[in-house]
C-alpha cells in the first residue's frame, strides 16, 4: 500500500547519560576485550543511566530541549507516542510521565512497543493523527534504559547497549515535503530469538523466574543478524521500488544502529555509499527505540541533512519487527 501522509518533522533532539562507558570499562565488568567488541560491532562506548534513572526521565529530557529549540510550550502538543521496551513500569504508561513532567496538560498519548522498530512505528503511528487533520503537533519520543534489563554475565548481549532518548515533532505538511511512504511487517516466528521471557503474564515475577535469569534480554545472535540484513534490505528496496526511485536518489540512510557489520552489509546490498549512512554505533551502542532519532539529531548537527533530501529511515527488531519510512527532509 502506498500512502501520502501529509506529515512532517519539524524538529529532532536527543539526550544520552551524561556516564560515558567504554570497552575497557567492560572489560572489568565481563569477560570480555575491546578488539572482541569494536571488530564485531563496531561499538567504542556507549552511555549508562543511573540507577533511579527511567525512561521517563530521558524521553523528558530530550522532548524539553526539543521544545526549547522549536520555541513551541508544553501546552501546545495534542499527542504523546512513545516508543520503549523499558517502560518505568508496566503501567502507568511512560507517555503519561511524560506528559505530566512536561506540563502537556491537552495531550494525550500512550506508549508503543516494537522494539528497536519502536520509534519508525510510533512515528508512522503520530503522522496518522497528523495527517487526518485532527492534530497539529505530535511528540514522538524513542526512549530505552537498556541497561536495566541486561544480564552482566552475558558477555554476548551487555556488551551491546546503552541508554539514550530521542524526540521528534510531527506537523502539517506539504505536497512536497515530509514523510512520502512507509512499510511495516512482524514475523512472529522469530519471536525466540530476541526477548525478555520474564515480567509478563507468562512468566510474572517471582522467586524462580528471578534465579533463572528470566529478566534480562535472551538472544541468538546469528539469527538476528541474517534476519536483519535480509529484510531491511528488502524492506528499502520494496519502499524505493514503489515510489519509483532507486538508492542513488537517496540523500542519507538512517539505519537503527544495532551492529555496524548489520549496517554495512545492509549498506552493500543496497548500493549505498558511507557518505549517506549515518552511524553513530560506536559512540551510543544500541539503544532500542532511540537509535534512529540520535542518528538524526547528529545527522542535523553535522549538516548531513538539507531541506529536500531523501530521506530513508529503517530498522528490524524483536519480535520480528520491521520499518521503513520514505520522506523528503523538511528543514
Amino acid at each position: 500500500m502506498t500512502q501520502r501522509i501529509a506529515a512532517k518533522i519539524t524538529g529532532v533532539a536527543g539526550y544520552v547519560p551524561p556516564r560515558v562507558v567504554t570497552n575497557a570499562d567492560m572489560e572489568k565488568m565481563v569477560e570480555t576485550t575491546d578488539e572482541w567488541i569494536r571488530t564485531r560491532t563496531g561499538i567504542r562506548e556507549r552511555r549508562f543511566a543511573e540507577p533511579g534513572v527511567a525512561s521517563s526521565h530521558l524521553g523528558t529530557e530530550a522532548a524539553k530541549k526539543l521544545l526549547a529549540a522549536k520555541g513551541v510550550r508544553a501546552e501546545e502538543i495534542d499527542m504523546i507516542v512513545v516508543a520503549t521496551v523499558t517502560p518505568d513500569m508496566l503501567f502507568p504508561a511512560t507517555a503519561c510521565l511524560i506528559q505530566d513532567r512536561l506540563g502537556a496538560e491537552k495531550a494525550w498519548g500512550f506508549d508503543l512497543s516494537a522494539a528497536c522498530s519502536g520509534f519508525l512505528y510510533a512515528l508512522t503511528t503520530g503522522a496518522q493523527f497528523v495527517g487526518a487533520g485532527t492534530h497539529k503537533k505530535v511528540l514522538v519520543i524513542g526512549s530505552d534504559v537498556m541497561t536495566s534489563i541486561l544480564d552482566f554475565k552475558d558477555r554476548a548481549t551487555c556488551v551491546l547497549f546503552g541508554d539514550g532518548a530521542g524526540a521528534v515533532l510531527l506537523e502539517a505538511a506539504s505536497d512536497s515535503e515530509g514523510i512520502i511512504d512507509f512499510a511495516h511487517d512482524i514475523d512472529g516466528s522469530g519471536g525466540c530469538n530476541l526477548y525478555m521471557p520474564g515480567g509478563g503474564s507468562l512468566n510474572p515475577p517471582r522467586r524462580e523466574t528471578v534465579d533463572k535469569r528470566m529478566h534480562y534480554v535472551h538472544q541468538e545472535g546469528q539469527q538476528v543478524f541474517k534476519y536483519a540484513v535480509r529484510r531491511m534490505s528488502e524492506l528499502a528496496c520494496q519502499v524505493l521500488e514503489r515510489n519509483g526511485l532507486s538508492s542513488g536518489d537517496l540523500a542519507l540512510v538512517v539505519p537503527h544502529q544495532a551492529n555496524l557489520r548489520i549496517i554495512r552489509a545492509m549498506q552493500e546490498r543496497l548500493g549505498v555509499d558511507d557518505s549517506k549512512v549515518m552511524v553513530n554505533i560506536d559512540r551510543y551502542g544500541n539503544t532500542t527505540a532511540a537509535t534512529i532519532p540520535l542518528g538524526l539529531v547528529d545527522a542535523v548537527e553535522q549538516k548531513r541533512l538539507r531541506k529536500g533530501d531523501l530521506v530513508l529511515l529503517i530498522a528490524v527488531g524483536a519480535g520480528y519487527t520491521t520499518g521503513a519510512i520514505l520522506m523528503r527532509w523538511a528543514y
